[in-house]
């Protein structure tokens, strides 16, 4: 039972969270030099689902020139950027303003034209059907309560063809005893999946989590995956990698990426 008030509103936390992890240079705020914008706009790029893993380039378009991307739930001046300065028509949304800071500072500092809008993943409706041809879904889900509506919103955005790629957390992971993985590297298991950190007591989520710190939903795979799939869409790839920054990656993956495409026909 969640150790937390019904009138929780995991949204407007998880945002105050990530505004402050901007304040607190979470290396997933620094939004990237000019020499990486440099050479992507000469062509040399590479942007990442997971961990500090590149994407697959042939899981994009061959030519990102005019290709509408949204880089869902992706601020922090890294992802969107990039792909901008390679020739892609980026919109970044996010649901921390001062992660949308670091895309639009990157964006001003480079001369890239780059659209920010603030929002709740699981609602895409500042955007129209068929607007984009990419929707790109760093490691982020992990902060959502729910994936379903995560799912049909990038099939409704996503044109005919078009491409999901998004990068989860395996939630296999979650059942350990937090504070014994980190401080200790003890392997401990002690929670049912799917866990969030809600469940936790304030004081223990607090020194696990950070105090403030986001909250975090394991999901399953059949969220993860089957709501892909029963979304409409069509997998195409599945890769996986350690987790960069946990005492699993030496026996488990961290980390899952998914590539899936919107049927042509749908």
């Amino acid at each position: 039972m969640s150790a937390v008030s019904e009138q929780f509103d995991p949204v407007a936390h998880n945002r105050a969270a990530w505004d402050r992890e901007v304040a607190n240079d979470n290396e997933w705020t620094r939004p990237v030099g000019p020499e990486v914008i440099a050479r992507a706009r000469a062509g040399d790029w590479s942007v990442v689902l997971i961990g500090y893993h590149p994407t697959p380039r042939d899981w994009f378009p061959a030519d990102l020139r005019g290709v509408a991307v949204l880089c869902l739930a992706s601020g922090g001046g890294q992802q969107g950027p990039v792909l901008a300065a390679a020739g892609a028509d980026v919109t970044v949304f996010d649901n921390s303003p001062a992660q949308l800071a670091r895309d639009e500072e990157v964006a001003a500092r480079e001369g890239l034209m780059l659209r920010t809008v603030l929002g709740d993943m699981r609602d895409l409706s500042a955007f129209p059907d068929a607007s984009f041809d990419v929707v790109f879904n760093p490691v982020s889900n992990v902060f959502s309560p729910e994936l379903a509506p995560v799912w049909r919103e990038s099939f409704r955005v996503l044109r005919p063809g078009g491409v999901l790629m998004t990068g989860f957390v395996n939630p296999d992971i979650y059942i350990f005893d937090v504070l014994a993985l980190d401080e200790r590297e003890e392997f401990v298991v002690r929670h049912p999946i799917p866990f969030s950190s809600l469940d936790l007591p304030a004081d223990e989520r607090a020194r696990a989590y950070g105090d403030g710190g986001p909250i975090e939903y394991s999901h399953t795979l059949t969220e993860q995956i089957g709501g892909q799939l029963g979304a409409g869409f069509l997998l195409t790839h599945l890769t996986e990698a350690p987790h960069h920054a946990d005492a699993t990656a030496r026996y488990m993956p961290g980390y899952f990426a998914t590539r899936a495409i919107k049927p042509a026909g749908a």
